[in-house]
């Protein structure tokens, strides 16, 4: 398109501005259909021809003032700190043109930047902290079909898992021995928690069921009715009686523990929510949702502090550094680490793990673990982001290839031990190798060269 037509600007052009000025008047409803063409075809020649002969103009006055202001001034660290030197350096100096070569020879030498004539700064990324490689020591054997979630009991002495053969199991933390089993839901047990204040356990299910269960007499006490699909995820708050559940119909359900009643429907993801993250300051809710979004929650009014939409993938993990202000996300696309209270954005982890991220914990130490849907585990140094460790859970005798998959990972309550829930129905145990030292799995760290700050 052409410019304005105002004719001071372009007085070269002004008969042929007034021409397609008054063909446009003269032909008011053919001008749509290409009646004043030949008349806009020489104003874009003219405007052109004028633009070429203004450039020339510049050029050739530039380079006159160029030639009255004398050579080019030249570095003077090149010539020598003294008087002389710097008399030489002034314009028109005799040594100017020896010392413009000087430099040349040093850029073309070093490399044509910058970089040649100054102080090469070192990389200000954080060096990992060591840790031993991790690995698995104990394979425990009883569900009958996918291990979908985990919880620990605050004591450290047993956890619960919940699995596709719809049964909640009971293990001792220590052996491995079955404990109990509890049965009620009619699908899937998705998501698990225990109580830290009170004798209760918490499960939810596809069957749209979120269950209380009284740890004393082993029976369902309470059921929470309201999602209107399948429940993903579940968490507890740590100070109040409140439960927050994800699920199939995009919302983030609070219900007060006691009473029954929901209390929130967080609602505002377009698709599957599902994780759940809760802490005892703003923002005391966080969900991850299949929609690749991550919104941080106001529990007091119910709505949405922020939306977090640095993911291009749906959102299966969410994890909080145990005593960091910080939490991790994790997707198909890679794992991001934020800042709260606000959410702000830190960095990525320096590796893709190339599978689809479905859990993720942390321990106090920094240690973040990640596993995929490929039965790949990797372990992560959490200030730096260096993956330190790579492996595949191998799936016990009898199982597909295809069913090494990790749904569920979790720390007990000392960070030491690492237990993982996957689809070939065990249930694994993994703890750090005490014979490994820094020399014999010395850290292995490139600083990233750049980084993506989405």
């Amino acid at each position: 398109m052409h410019p304005p037509l105002i004719l001071d600007k372009h007085p070269l052009c002004a008969k042929y501005m007034e021409a397609l000025v008054a063909c446009h008047k003269e032909h008011n409803i053919s001008k749509w259909w290409g009646a004043c063409n030949d008349a806009k075809f020489a104003l874009t020649k003219c405007l052109a021809e004028e633009k070429t002969q203004l450039r020339q103009q510049n050029g050739a006055a530039a380079g006159a003032a160029a030639a009255g202001a004398g050579a080019l001034i030249p570095f003077a660290g090149f010539a020598g700190a003294g008087p002389a030197a710097a008399a030489a350096a002034a314009p028109g100096g005799v040594a100017a043109p020896q010392q413009q070569k000087a430099i040349m020879a040093v850029i073309n030498e070093k490399g044509s930047s910058s970089a040649a004539v100054s102080r090469r700064l070192a990389s200000k990324w954080p060096r990992p902290v060591w840790h031993a490689p991790w690995k698995c020591y104990r394979v425990i054997s009883g569900h009958l079909g996918w291990v979908r979630c985990i919880a620990f009991d605050s004591s450290n002495e047993w956890f619960a898992t919940g699995s596709a053969d719809r049964t909640i199991k009971l293990w001792d933390a220590g052996s491995g021995q079955l404990k109990l089993t509890l049965t009620g839901h009619i699908e899937q047990v998705t998501g698990l928690a225990v109580s830290a204040r009170h004798p209760y356990m918490f499960s939810a299910s596809l069957d749209k069921e979120v269950k209380c269960w009284d740890l004393e007499q082993n029976k369902v006490i309470r059921n929470y009715h309201g999602h209107l699909s399948g429940v993903y995820c579940l968490a507890l708050h740590p100070t109040l009686d409140l439960i927050m559940t994800g699920g199939r119909d995009s919302t983030c359900r609070v219900w007060d523990m006691r009473t029954k009643t929901q209390v929130f429907a967080l609602a505002g993801h377009t698709n599957t929510v599902s994780s759940v993250l809760t802490q005892p300051t703003d923002p005391q809710v966080l969900t991850g949702s299949h929609d690749s979004t991550i919104r941080l929650w106001d529990l007091r009014k119910g709505s949405t502090l922020a939306t977090l939409t640095y993911h291009k993938k749906s959102v299966r993990a969410l994890t909080a550094h145990p005593s960091e202000h910080t939490f991790a996300s994790g997707g198909a696309d890679n794992i991001k680490k934020f800042k709260l209270p606000n959410g702000d954005f830190l960095h990525n982890m320096l590796a893709q793990q190339r599978a689809i991220i479905n859990a993720m914990a942390v321990n106090e130490d920094g240690v973040l673990a990640s596993g995929g849907d490929n039965g790949s585990l990797w372990m992560w140094d959490w200030r730096s982001g260096h993956c330190f460790q790579q492996q595949d859970s191998i799936v016990q005798p009898g199982s597909l290839d295809s069913e090494a998959g990790i749904y569920a990972l979790a720390y007990d309550m000392s960070g030491s031990r690492l237990v993982s829930c996957e689809a070939d129905k065990t249930v694994k145990m993994w703890r750090e190798d005490e014979a490994a030292t820094p020399q014999t799995h010395p850290v292995n760290f490139k600083p990233p060269k750049d980084i993506r700050r989405f």
